[in-house]
């Protein structure tokens, strides 16, 4: 049966959208390539990679992003480690605990979540959870991982809520009236089959969280103290690769060295998240199927 004009240029259109997309992925790369690899020109991938020292103005310079990448794996770190468990309980509760007169309620609210801007968190970080984590830890200041990492794990949990409710909502549910007809309690369906029946889909939820945290720039910014320094606790001030790229790119020189270093960590940055993103799109075809 022949299409009609009409239907082959709708086609058309979405398969031109879609290399589109991904010319569009593969330019940001060659353009974060083409300028960080003039900083390799005199500095090696080594020392910039594993170097200790993120020294841009100093004589002679130094682009160690090590403080950098360990300053976000941190708070990367203690935002997954608070976010995960709360997330999932909240989306295993949703889905198959909560009564149907509060489900949209709550949903709704978790929406309203994720249309917070980071500059609102940031604030309420420097106004009212910095001081706090001050006074309860004893530190000099509240400006630390910690507070980062509590606003980043409070801005990952709508996409760990969403995406892990949809995964459980998704299982089929010829799975619940299998376990009630053995004999399992609700408790124990949910924990023994229908949280492995939607663990593809949760993985997926988390690692896009990740994506989500590691991305982050006000906020990070804004409370964890912007110190380059080799982190040895969550609770010191320290700086993360999107901060510094946020922090430096206006007051750098176009074309100098310190310029191309901070294109060189913003694509340390894309081919984190393109690996976090991959793995994430992987894990949710797997649940598709």
């Amino acid at each position: 049966m022949r299409k009609r004009p009409s239907e082959f240029i709708i086609e058309l259109c979405i398969r031109l959208s879609g290399f589109l997309v991904i010319a569009f992925v593969f330019l940001i790369f060659l353009f974060l390539l083409k300028d960080a690899l003039s900083l390799f020109a005199s500095h090696s991938v080594g020392s910039f990679l594993f170097g200790k020292n993120w020294l841009p103005v100093s004589d002679p310079a130094s682009f160690g992003i090590m403080p950098l990448f360990l300053g976000s794996l941190y708070v990367t770190i203690a935002a997954i480690a608070i976010s995960v468990p709360l997330g999932v309980g909240t989306a295993m509760f949703i889905a198959e605990v909560a009564p149907k007169s509060i489900k949209g309620v709550l949903k709704s609210l978790v929406e309203i979540l994720a249309a917070i801007p980071s500059v609102v968190l940031g604030f309420i970080g420097i106004i009212w959870l910095g001081p706090f984590m001050r006074n309860t830890f004893h530190l000099s200041t509240g400006m630390c991982g910690l507070t980062g990492s509590l606003l980043l794990a409070f801005m990952a949990l709508p996409t760990i809520i969403s995406m892990s409710e949809d995964a459980l909502v998704g299982v089929p549910r010829s799975y619940r009236e299998a376990a009630t007809g053995l004999g399992a309690t609700r408790w124990q369906t949910l924990w023994r089959i229908i949280l492995p029946a939607a663990s593809s889909g949760i993985i997926a939820a988390v690692m896009l969280g990740i994506g989500r945290v590691i991305g982050e720039t006000m906020v990070v910014m804004m409370v964890t103290g912007n110190a380059p320094v080799m982190p040895t606790s969550i609770l010191q001030p320290l700086r993360t690769l999107t901060a510094t790229i946020a922090g430096e790119m206006g007051e750098t020189v176009r074309g100098s060295e310190h310029y191309f270093a901070l294109f060189a960590v913003g694509l340390i940055l894309f081919i984190i998240t393109f690996i976090i993103n991959i793995f994430a799109e992987l894990c949710a075809h797997r649940n598709r199927k």
